[in-house]
């Protein structure tokens, strides 16, 4: 071997190594804690992995392994930096406004609707969505199931308080969304934060599930999972969409993110396109 090679090697060896190391760790994750990241895409889980390695003060993929294993504290903590909660009220407001147009005319034919909020973070998306249908006269016949695989989280969407520092850029994507009332009837502003009328979620039931490892719960006429699956790689998106599709009544709405559609999946032929722009299917067979 040419002593100009040998930094290469080592360059090799080392990416390898850490390739295995979290290879590892996630499976440590999964068999100890049940949290399956083991399919989520590889460069943003590196990022964030090395990001709690450096605030735990250790130095390889196996020191956090080790410590993630010993610390239940360090694993809450892991889950936060894992966990996708950027998010905001009425984010994508052209996404509402096709809500309100093409979804909202389809579930006013069912008796009391059933509406999975998949990832639904902090709740801001939540909130959002049961004001539209408080707006709509649809509310009070339906039941919204808002799930996340972290706790921490969900037990903030369930206060529903929120930034009051958000509140003026909230009100101008609730207006932007076609709201119709003064944004500000919603809350009560605090010196905690903008607390939101209970009312908007008292048919609203916040739970924990993995889109990873759990399975279908219910049947639901829509599905709303926007800006999740851009996190994941090719083969759990397809096992996210198996499980969407199993969990959709017929002619039932699965509305996706932006960057995120049916077109590569194996139930690219499942669904029509109601609103292509925003990503809006119903299911047809």
């Amino acid at each position: 071997m040419s002593p100009s090679s040998e930094p290469a090697l080592e360059a090799a060896e080392e990416v390898d190594r850490e390739d295995v190391e979290i290879d590892g760790l996630l499976e440590a994750v999964y068999r100890y804690y049940g949290f399956d990241f083991r399919q989520y895409a590889r460069p943003s889980l590196r990022r964030r992995l090395w990001r709690r390695a450096h605030l735990e003060k250790v130095t390889t993929m196996s020191g956090l392994q080790e410590r993630l294993l010993h610390d239940r504290a360090c694993m809450e903590h892991l889950l936060l930096d894992l966990s996708i909660n950027v998010t905001a009220m009425f984010r994508d407001p052209t996404f509402f406004l096709a809500f309100r147009r093409t979804v909202v005319p389809l579930l006013r034919t069912y008796p009391f609707i059933r509406i999975w909020n998949a990832g639904c973070s902090t709740g801001e998306e939540t909130h959002s969505l049961a004001i539209v249908l408080a707006e709509e006269g649809l509310l009070d016949r339906t039941r919204i199931y808002a799930t996340d695989i972290n706790e921490s989280v969900l037990v903030r969407a369930k206060e529903g308080v929120f930034p009051l520092e958000q509140m003026r850029a909230y009100t101008e994507n609730y207006l932007a969304a076609g709201g119709t009332r003064a944004f500000s009837e919603y809350y009560t502003a605090g010196y905690e934060g903008a607390r939101f009328d209970r009312s908007l979620t008292d048919g609203v039931v916040f739970s924990r599930h993995n889109l990873a490892s759990d399975g279908s719960f219910n049947e639901f006429h829509a599905i709303i999972c926007r800006n999740v699956m851009i996190y994941f790689d090719t083969k759990l998106q397809d096992r996210v969409h198996d499980l969407f599709h199993e969990s959709l009544v017929r002619f039932g709405l699965l509305c996706l993110g932006q960057k995120e559609s049916i077109t590569f999946t194996s139930h690219a032929d499942d669904y029509k396109v109601v609103d292509a722009a925003d990503r809006i299917f119903r299911k047809v067979r």
